[in-house]
């Protein structure tokens, strides 16, 4: 038991000549931080940049749900433009009657859609908007993307058969146009072309600071009679459940390729995507920066460890004749040896967390000002701060040995 509370005092009295050492050279333990801190810092900032993003992609861009897919003319293959190139020549624009023939075919499908969009001009008593996003789109397409109906009423069926004049508009342009009056009846031009507000719909919210509400939805028929068919359309489904969610993309995807008579073995020239392809799709792309990540924090760990090292050495040599009284009056080697491992230890995880306060800083900074989202998960920091101290305990362990077998005689003849 005396042994035990020994060691203990030993080890608090460790901690309390660290602090005191670090407090002493603030300037010099601060610039044998760098490395740490720049390393702590990058790796933080990445992991909340991807974290948040994971999430924000997860939740918000892909409005799917989880038993929702689409059927798109091209899938994003990253950034090669002969893929894109050969893509585009490749895979023929999405047509009504595929649509039709899915919708007629499909058993796993509870419901699907069209939706085609493009930028357009929207007039009101005067006022303009050119940048609103103008959509054609079947009744069900408001149910398949969970947008919700604020005030009035969607699309009915009957409206899209007979290709009507009616119009279901985003909370931005309800709010740009009839801020203080109801909506309901008015009616707007879109391109020139005179519809009917039936309906508007609850906010959305943005999307990477873009608004996701500045839009205006038209029956499909009625798009299609106005700006052509040659721009193509997506179709958005639901399975019958999120059991069946992968049976019912097979099931379109076959559907499609009969439609479409392609052979067996040939490939697809459509894509099938689903929140959980969109999202691994995003994963795979994050992976690469966070490799990059690591060999850049790697080297800076690598970097700050070293220097850490090189001021230790100096340490002990600066304190030796403080090393032979403390030998002197009973402390053993392995008193020194935790002095200074706790000493270097300490030191770097100071780093770590002074580089955990600049990538929360940095995080919130770049949340506020560029509207990327980034979310700081507490695993993130205590890995930042653990990997910190495990570097200067590592590259401590040299200049502590050197410490823990200094003769006390010979130190103690050394000049302070």
């Amino acid at each position: 038991m005396a042994e035990k509370h020994r060691r203990s005092a030993s080890f608090v009295e460790a901690i309390r000549i660290a602090i005191d050492s670090l407090n002493k050279n603030k300037l010099r333990s601060f610039l044998t931080l760098l490395g740490i801190i720049l390393a702590t810092t990058t790796l933080i900032s990445v992991t909340a940049l991807i974290h948040g993003m994971n999430l924000y992609i997860a939740t918000k861009v892909s409005n799917m749900g989880a038993d929702g897919f689409q059927i798109i003319r091209m899938a994003f293959v990253g950034f090669d433009p002969k893929k894109l190139m050969l893509m585009s020549k490749r895979n023929p624009q999405i047509k009504k009657e595929e649509y039709e023939f899915i919708k007629e075919h499909a058993r796993l499908v509870k419901g699907i859609g069209i939706i085609s969009t493009r930028t357009g001009r929207v007039k009101f008593a005067g006022q303009t908007d050119d940048a609103v996003q103008i959509s054609g789109i079947t009744p069900d397409i408001l149910t398949l993307n969970n947008i919700q109906v604020e005030q009035g009423r969607g699309i009915s069926e009957s409206e899209e058969r007979r290709h009507a004049a009616v119009a279901f508009i985003g909370n931005d342009v309800r709010k740009q146009f009839f801020e203080n009056r109801d909506p309901i009846g008015k009616t707007i031009e879109i391109d020139g072309f005179p519809v009917e507000v039936i309906g508007t719909a609850k906010a959305l919210g943005s999307v990477f600071g873009n608004s996701q509400d500045n839009f205006a939805m038209i029956p499909a028929g009625t798009f299609f009679k106005k700006y052509g068919t040659s721009q193509g359309m997506n179709l958005v489904a639901k399975a019958i459940d999120e059991g069946h969610l992968q049976q019912a993309e097979d099931e379109s995807r076959m559907l499609m390729r009969v439609f479409r008579h392609l052979r067996p073995g040939q490939d697809d020239n459509f894509a099938v995507i689903s929140s959980d392809s969109f999202v691994s799709l995003w994963e795979r792309l994050t992976a690469a920066i966070s490799a990059t990540a690591v060999g850049v924090v790697s080297v800076f760990m690598v970097v700050g460890g070293i220097v850490i090292m090189n001021i230790m050495l100096a340490a002990v040599t600066e304190r030796t004749h403080e090393i032979g009284i403390r030998k002197s009056l009973g402390a053993r080697r392995s008193d020194i040896l935790n002095q200074f491992l706790v000493e270097s230890s300490m030191l770097a995880a100071s780093g770590g967390l002074i580089g955990v306060i600049l990538a929360w800083l940095i995080s919130t900074l770049i949340r506020n000002a560029a509207s990327i989202p980034m979310s700081l998960p507490i695993t993130s920091v205590i890995i930042g701060v653990g990997l910190s101290a495990i570097v200067g305990l590592f590259f401590g362990i040299y200049p502590a040995s050197q410490a823990s077998k200094l003769d006390p005689i010979e130190a103690l003849r050394t000049e302070r």
